[in-house]
This record gives structure tokens, sequence and C-alpha cells, in this order.
């Protein structure tokens, strides 16, 4: 079973991304084209693939971690909601969830 995620990129584009269960939220994002950088290539040792979660999903995730949060300290427009894509593996009950690229985000992939 396919898992549809929709990524809200900086300038405010919808991008429709098909995954399935088990799936990283990060690479799934880079698949798409979205600007995750993933610098530490998922060992939360940076914020570059920082997504900020649509409110009715944040509550579904499971918790982050305490070092996710002290990643996200500097993360630029870091809110609420946010994550670290990273961190996030696709289940089939986040069929359908919506993410946000911050406005602030950089991809030095493709400078």
């Amino acid at each position: 079973m396919s898992i549809a995620i929709t990524f809200i990129d900086p300038d405010g584009n919808t991008v429709a991304a098909s995954a399935e269960e088990g799936d990283n939220l990060l690479r799934v994002g880079q698949a798409a084209g979205l600007p995750l950088e993933g610098t530490c290539e998922g060992q939360m040792a940076c914020s570059t693939c920082h997504v900020i979660v649509a409110a009715q999903w944040f509550d579904l995730l499971d918790e982050a971690s305490e070092e996710e949060e002290d990643m996200l300290d500097f993360a630029a427009g870091a809110r609420r909601t946010s994550r670290l894509s990273c961190q996030i593996d696709l289940t089939r009950a986040m069929d359908g969830l919506t993410v946000s690229v911050p406005a602030q985000s950089n991809d030095a992939r493709k400078m």
C-alpha cells in the first residue's frame, strides 16, 4: 500500500509524493526534489532536513527525542510542530501526512 505525502515547498507550492511503509521522510522529500539537504545523512548532527508538520498530524507522530529537540534549536524558522524529516519513518497511519519546508531552507546540493 502506497502512502501519500503532501509537501508544501518554500514557495507555497504543493508537491505530492508517494512512499512505502518504512520509508524515511527525508529520502522521500529529496526524491521529490525538495530542498531538504540532510547534510548529516540522518545522524541527527544538523538541522538541514527541518520540516514543519501540519498541526493535525503533529500529535500523531512519535515524540521527538531529546537529541532531535536539541538539533531543532538550530533550525531556521522552527515552530512548535517542527521536526527533523530524517527522524520520521513512515507508517500506514501517516497516509495523507502534510509537511512544509520552511522558506529559510537552503540546499547546498543544488548550488
